[in-house]
């Protein structure tokens, strides 16, 4: 495969099931996610509620902290591989399980346990990537890989979007997400045999420092300042079903069009994080803001169907230029025994500012909606500025250690 020239065939192996691993667990969670704010709306929460989904996302980046914490005292590759295991099976399970829920106290709860899940393993798997795929070069590596996962992204909303339409309701839309919640752990399991012990197990006891350096730090206050003008999807939703009235299917058709974008997107920007480093990263902010602008405020021009769908197009972008180079970036920007611990306190660190901001939108959209594009607009500019300083100064690459 031309893609993967360079890669030797184990290295290829690990990181094609850990592409399918990803393509499917997307499938089932972002199925999920992609209608949940207005499943909440049918089950008697108001915005506030929907506002607090963005905390399920703050409990997922702080269980990245705790993976990347965990990581540091794991000696063995079992030990290893049993917490990304661990990780996925909560992740995953509990998104089916939201067929059970009754009640949106029972709802939130699951969406909380499945972050908490995705956080646990991310930081594991992400170290794992960034060994495997440095031969190819990171920002493609991690482009390929953002691409599969929001092709499981797009996916997993039409099948949602396919299972409304014919009448199927929550509850067993939400049962038919088992099925690739499934293939996703086998996957696991094949990766997991083929690469039995990460280079990672053991090796920050070899490093030389134990600290994360300016560079780290320069580049999560950069994408935490995106983070706290970026509005989560549970908003979008919310907004989309009370105040443009759009119905549940076309917010979920309207998220596998953000994943497509944030997919299509994903992999140039590795290509352009390779050549020109972390000036890729301009995009993202300028586009965040779009989104929420456009959402909010494009209906007397574009309508209410052409303001979700224009906001979703450049929701996805921005993500898919965030995740990939920040991911990317950080591989760089820390010794390679300090990876998995760098990754969970970026998004612990990421995912607070992403909890703080998206609470501050839900109580805002439903007193003074523009207050919002107002917050964005401060972020976005805040994250400009710090990521001007840090390319100013040449980045974050660090000497390997």
């Amino acid at each position: 495969m031309t893609l993967l020239r360079g890669l030797g065939r184990q290295a290829a192996a690990v990181f094609i099931a850990l592409c399918l691993v990803s393509l499917f667990a997307d499938m089932t969670y972002e199925g999920g996610r992609s209608v949940i704010g207005s499943y909440l709306a049918g089950l008697g929460a108001w915005s506030l509620v929907a506002g607090a989904v963005a905390l399920g996302d703050l409990l997922n980046y702080v269980f990245r902290g705790v993976g990347g914490f965990l990581s540091k005292y794991v000696r063995s590759g079992r030990g290893y591989w049993a917490l990304v295991f661990l990780g996925y099976g909560i992740n995953l399970l509990a998104v089916p399980a939201l067929a059970l829920a009754g009640r949106w106290e029972v709802a939130l709860a699951l969406v909380m346990l499945e972050r908490a899940g995705k956080g646990l393993r991310t930081p594991l798997r992400d170290a794992v990537l960034a060994e495997v795929t440095e031969p190819l070069g990171r920002g493609k590596g991690f482009g390929i890989h953002e691409l599969m996962d929001q092709l499981g992204a797009v996916s997993g909303p039409l099948i949602v979007a396919a299972s409304l339409t014919s009448g199927r309701g929550y509850p067993a839309t939400y049962s038919l997400l088992a099925i690739p919640a499934a293939a996703s752990l086998t996957c696991l399991a094949i990766a997991s045999l083929k690469y039995p012990k990460p280079k990672a197990v053991g090796a920050g006891r070899g490093v030389r420092s134990g600290r994360l350096g300016r560079g780290f730090w320069s580049l999560t206050a950069v994408t935490a300042a995106l983070a706290f003008g970026f509005i989560h999807w549970a908003l979008v939703a919310y907004y989309a079903r009370t105040s443009l009235r759009v119905p549940a299917y076309g917010i979920a058709a309207a998220y596998a069009l953000a994943m497509g974008a944030d997919a299509a997107s994903a992999l140039p920007a590795g290509y352009i994080y390779d050549r020109v480093g972390l000036k890729s990263l301009y995009a993202a902010p300028p586009l965040a803001l779009a989104a929420v602008a456009t959402l909010l405020l494009g209906r007397p021009w574009l309508g209410a169907w052409g303001s979700l769908i224009a906001s979703s197009l450049m929701w996805g972008v921005s993500m898919g230029f965030y995740e990939t180079v920040s991911r990317a970036a950080l591989a760089e920007a820390v010794e390679a025994g300090l990876r998995p611990y760098a990754y969970g306190m970026y998004g612990l660190a990421y995912g607070l500012a992403w909890g703080a901001g998206n609470l501050a939108m839900g109580a805002l959209l439903a007193t003074y909606p523009a207050g919002v594009a107002a917050l964005s607009l401060a972020a976005q500019a805040l994250s400009l500025a710090i990521l001007a300083a840090l390319t100013g100064r040449g980045g974050v690459r660090v000497e390997p250690s």
